[in-house]
């Protein structure tokens, strides 16, 4: 598996400097090479993966590490630790049949994505030079009448972010809410689960049916776009993936819209790519609120860029400001 990476790796174009067999070499490496990411496997001899991550957190170092790992629905807890414990992003290892250039793109789309945002951090840890870009256009809160409701869209960095930011929300929280979080199908009970231990609110995983209640944040399905019915019930749909993505924000986001109106506050938090823009397009219409989180605390500034520079958000605010501003939109 350490050759098949690295090769896949150098076709890509990159400089893979070092390998290492298990968690102990790998520290050392890091430590002596100091690359700009690492692949990091789970189940190691010795140290394993967890632990890994949980020495690289503890030396604060902002290495971005891409999981490669197998992965199971049946063992979905292990991702979701992965990613808390502050890996980039997983890319699970190619299974028996699966063909190989599927698991060769993802690994080239997920390391570049680190990468880059390994330099992005870097780049805005220098003072700038040039004027700082206008502050996007800001509408007062107005209060309402009725229960707001709020909708979270993240991705890549979702995971820990979520767990910062989900168990500062208030309960209850207006009319409730719901999260979408690119992931594949089968993990994301465990990440229900993993934040509703440590959340005033109850976190679930949505089966259909659902309606919101204040008490509840209802997340969407991996492999499932999370649709609101006409009656006000949460659907589950198999249609296709767009953009690769299933669930997909923008068609949460388009009906909670359609259904809310002014009382909907959408918050767009870190994530690669534009998911979240085309929604926020038919918020704003119909005049609901936007929040995207700040580029300082982005571990991908993709989703929240895209809310921004479409002059689209009605505040920016890093992360350990939102669940108070979430708050003060809901009125709790």
């Amino acid at each position: 598996m350490r050759r098949l990476l690295s090769q896949a790796l150098r076709d890509a174009g990159f400089d893979v400097v070092g390998q290492a067999g298990d968690g102990d070499e790998a520290l050392a490496l890091h430590r002596e090479l100091r690359p700009d990411a690492m692949t990091l496997d789970l189940a190691m001899p010795g140290m394993d993966g967890i632990g890994v991550l949980r020495a690289l957190r503890g030396q604060r170092s902002s290495l971005p590490v891409v999981v490669v790992s197998a992965f199971s629905p049946a063992h979905g807890a292990r991702a979701v630790d992965a990613l808390a414990e502050g890996a980039f992003d997983l890319v699970a290892k190619p299974a028996m049949g699966e063909p190989l250039e599927v698991f060769v793109a993802a690994l080239h789309e997920k390391v570049a994505a680190a990468v880059s945002s390994a330099a992005g951090a870097t780049l805005r840890r220098v003072p700038a030079a040039t004027a700082p870009a206008a502050a996007p256009p800001r509408r007062a809160v107005r209060p309402s009448t009725s229960s707001r409701i709020v909708l979270i869209a993240t991705s890549t960095g979702g995971p820990r972010a979520l767990a910062e930011l989900v168990p500062s929300l208030p309960s209850p929280l207006g009319g409730g809410g719901m999260i979408v979080q690119h992931m594949p199908p089968g993990f994301t009970a465990s990440l229900a689960q993993r934040l509703d231990r440590g959340a005033r609110l109850n976190v679930i995983e949505a089966q259909g049916g659902e309606r919101l209640t204040p008490d509840t944040l209802l997340l969407a399905p991996g492999g499932s776009h999370l649709r609101l019915g006409t009656d006000g019930a949460m659907r589950l749909t198999d249609e296709a993936a767009i953009g690769g993505l299933r669930p997909r924000a923008d068609l949460t986001i388009a009906d909670a819209a359609q259904a809310f109106g002014e009382r909907l506050v959408l918050v767009v938090m870190t994530g690669m790519g534009k998911d979240g823009l085309a929604g926020a397009r038919d918020v704003r219409a119909r005049g609901g609120r936007i929040l995207a989180e700040a580029e300082s605390s982005c571990t991908v500034y993709g989703m929240p860029r895209a809310i921004v520079e479409a002059r689209l958000a009605d505040d920016v605010l890093p992360l350990g400001e939102l669940a108070h501003a979430i708050a003060t939109e809901v009125g709790a």
